[in-house]
């Protein structure tokens, strides 16, 4: 029951915070944050101990049927894998709120509602296993997300968001029709009708069929990932949403996309993953070359963070279609390393913006004189973001392009120098914002460095992102069996393994 309790908690606290705004603001903060706290001790308690001899692939399972006249149930699974995101999602929902407190003044009941709606959406994403089940809490995600830009963004906001919807939402649609035909097929094939990811893996189909219904997946998955060509909708998002909506844009709806890549279109269907493979890595490069020359062109601070996320995201497809344990393993890593210290970038730009009311960089230098705090922060997350060595980031970027070496030295080579560009982006903003020349600007008088709630997340985040880097062998630990049970179902189309039934 712990599984359900995952998604129930956030859900119901999110309809608690909304109607706790009638006795006062803070009452839906605090529910809030007490809501995400318990289901972080939930999710914790679900970790193996780094000490036992070895855990299985599946740690708990929830099966009931719901509509079961069309093979539909509600079954939610836990591995490795959904487990360290769950984490990532819960920790960065609690920062999210932290960091909204004074920025976010009107309709906070409401702001709360749906920033708790969006948690409890992704973490159905990540334990849904009928695969209408995952098509539900994947749309579901994308509603709530949708008001946080458009009713607590920028100027530009309505545009922003209708983009959002429009690209994830018709994506979305086009992995319902996949889904539909892959179920059909299995029907016509075994006689049973079932949206059961695992009954479904090695559906036998002809290569023309599969190829089709894993492109119609892949789309979905990397429009949310994004990449490109397909990632128009992310800066505009990033740059018009509040900074709550920036941070879980950043670290945790991407990685829904990432996460779908895994689980579902190489499982699925293997031969046609492989032999698409080359195309896929080639948008990789691309994404990674292209989403820092964009970073690097920028004078909205904000948009070359986002930009920097593609080209980051661009490695994790690079090493989901390298489908090997190093790269794998590197994907995990860099998801969560992004996670972070992306997040950590989009809360210190929304803490400037609060202060000198401009994210133009043209307006910016000299700050580390009167943000010291904060300017120090900005540096140390965007060395993090460039790769440094003995941060998590770096641990991520060396193990895919360590993995894709075996599969392909060119594109390997190419997508290094990404690397180089993120080195001068994230140069870039350091010399711009904090160093150089001071700029006159009216919004520069008065300035105050980052408060006690700021300072205690970024130390958070800070330890995180370092701790990542020098030990990452426990995300390792977990994630393994469950890494490695995917492989072998991309890798063949038999010998599926039973789940763990949850205890009581």
């Amino acid at each position: 029951m712990i599984l359900l309790w995952l998604l129930c908690v956030p859900a119901v606290g999110g309809a608690l915070a909304w109607l706790a705004e009638a006795a006062h603001p803070n009452w839906s903060r605090w529910i809030s944050i007490g809501v995400l706290s318990l289901d972080l001790l939930l999710a914790l308690a679900l970790i193996s101990p780094a000490t036992s001899s070895g855990h299985p692939a599946w740690i708990a399972s929830f099966d009931r049927p719901w509509i079961p006249q069309l093979g539909i149930s509600f079954e939610l699974d836990l591995d490795g894998l959904s487990l360290v995101l769950i984490l990532l999602t819960l920790a960065l929902s609690l920062i999210s709120v932290v960091i909204s407190w004074t920025e976010i003044t009107e309709r906070v009941g409401l702001f709360h509602a749906n920033l708790l709606w969006t948690t409890t959406g992704v973490i159905g994403v990540f334990l849904a296993l009928d695969m209408f089940l995952f098509f539900f809490f994947w749309e579901l995600m994308l509603v709530p997300m949708y008001f946080l830009i458009a009713l607590w963004g920028h100027e530009n906001r309505f545009y922003a968001a209708i983009k959002f919807f429009l690209f994830t939402q018709g994506s979305g649609l086009i992995m319902l029709v996949a889904i539909l035909a892959l179920v059909f097929i299995h029907q016509h094939a075994t006689g049973h009708l079932t949206f059961d990811y695992l009954a479904l893996l090695g559906t036998k189909m002809n290569s023309m069929t599969a190829f089709w219904l894993m492109l119609g997946f892949f789309v979905a998955f990397v429009v949310k990932l994004p990449a490109v060509p397909f990632h128009t909708w992310l800066p505009d998002a990033h740059t018009e949403a509040p900074t709550a909506g920036s941070v879980l844009l950043a670290g945790v709806l991407l990685k829904t996309g990432a996460y779908g890549l895994l689980r579902f279109v190489v499982p699925l269907f293997p031969d046609a993953a492989h032999a698409f493979a080359p195309v896929a890595m080639t948008l990789a490069v691309i994404g990674i070359l292209y989403g820092a020359l964009l970073a690097f062109g920028q004078n909205d601070m904000k948009r070359l963070v986002a930009y920097s996320s593609i080209s980051h995201m661009g490695f994790i497809l690079l090493g989901v279609f390298a489908w090997n344990t190093l790269a794998l393993d590197g994907v995990v890593v860099q998801m969560l390393a992004h996670g972070v210290s992306t997040g950590a970038l989009f809360i210190l730009v929304g803490a400037l913006q609060e202060r000198i009311h401009t994210r133009d960089m043209r307006f910016m230098g000299g700050l580390w004189a009167s943000l010291p705090r904060l300017s120090a922060f900005g540096m140390f997350f965007a060395i993090a973001s460039l790769g440094l060595p003995g941060l998590g980031n770096f641990i991520g970027e060396f193990l895919i392009l360590l993995g894709s070496f075996h599969v392909s030295v060119a594109f390997t080579v190419f997508a290094a120098g990404g690397l180089v560009a993120a080195a001068a982006y994230s140069l870039l903003l350091v010399q711009r914002a904090f160093h150089g020349r001071i700029e006159p600007f009216p919004g520069r008088t008065g300035l105050f460095d980052l408060t006690t709630p700021h300072l205690v997340v970024m130390t958070v985040l800070m330890l995180s992102i370092v701790g990542l880097g020098v030990y990452p062998q426990p995300v390792l630990y977990q994630v393994a069996p469950g890494l490695s049970l995917l492989q072998h179902s991309g890798q063949a189309s038999t010998g599926l393994r039973a789940r763990v039934a949850e205890q009581p």
